[in-house]
């Protein structure tokens, strides 16, 4: 199969994930957090999709980026707020690894920030992926994106790289420094298989500077993963 063909497969399960997640997790009145990235978009279409439908009339969304925020409002999906709704039923989002235990890397769009907050405040965090996604533990496929301050930002690098990360800073589409929503930097650090990520995402939160890590623990509720299997649904 080539690489081509492979990624139309993939965006195809992503679709099926995302679907499944908001048939079966979405009701009427409910206050949805909506996550960025490819898998995310489909949750956002499959919405707009039920709405021209006639259904789901009632429900608005709290969007985890101004990228997600111009998609939904693109389709005519309501959006709100966490001011307006600090407390929302569920949130729909994509991972770039994911644990057994439904541990996750997440931020390979640069929205980890504004994707944890949205996630916290959410009573159930459905994590929607196609099958390259699982990993036997963080790190073994994916790096853990890092928010940072762009004041200082080398000495942040130099403390990661102290923890055995190997760190870029990412950059966007024109070779410039990526800079997320808020305005910060992202370092890129591959760690490798992590064996103990509470004790590592304890010491990257502990640190002035570091503004936020892709660390995902004990956030996920559900799991919905499509495959060529079909769409299986895990929970925490």
């Amino acid at each position: 199969m080539s690489q081509e063909d492979a990624g139309a497969l993939d965006a195809r399960y992503k679709q099926a994930a995302a679907e499944w997640a908001v048939d079966g997790f979405v009701q009427p009145g409910m206050v949805v957090g909506l996550g960025t990235g490819s898998t995310a978009a489909f949750a956002v279409q499959r919405l707009a999709a039920l709405r021209a439908q006639g259904q789901l009339l009632d429900v608005v969304s709290v969007p985890t980026s101004r990228a997600t925020e111009s998609l939904a409002r693109s389709l005519g999906v309501p959006l709100s707020t966490l001011e307006e709704h600090p407390s929302l039923d569920v949130t729909i989002d994509g991972a770039d690894e994911v644990s057994p235990d439904l541990s996750l890397i997440k931020g390979g769009g640069g929205a980890l920030l504004r994707e944890k907050i949205v996630a916290q405040a959410s009573q159930r965090v459905v994590i929607v992926v196609d099958a390259s996604k699982l990993s036997p533990a963080l790190g073994t496929r994916w790096h853990v994106p890092v928010e940072v301050l762009p004041f200082g930002w080398r000495s942040q690098q130099r403390y990661l790289e102290s923890l055995g990360a190997r760190v870029t800073v990412r950059q966007g589409s024109d070779g410039a420094p990526f800079l997320t929503d808020q305005g910060n930097l992202v370092l890129d650090c591959a760690f490798g298989p992590i064996d103990a990520p509470v004790p590592l995402a304890l010491r990257l939160g502990a640190r002035a500077g570091l503004v936020e890590h892709g660390l995902f623990l004990g956030i996920a509720t559900d799991l919905v993963v499509a495959g060529p299997h079909g769409v299986e649904h895990r929970e925490r």
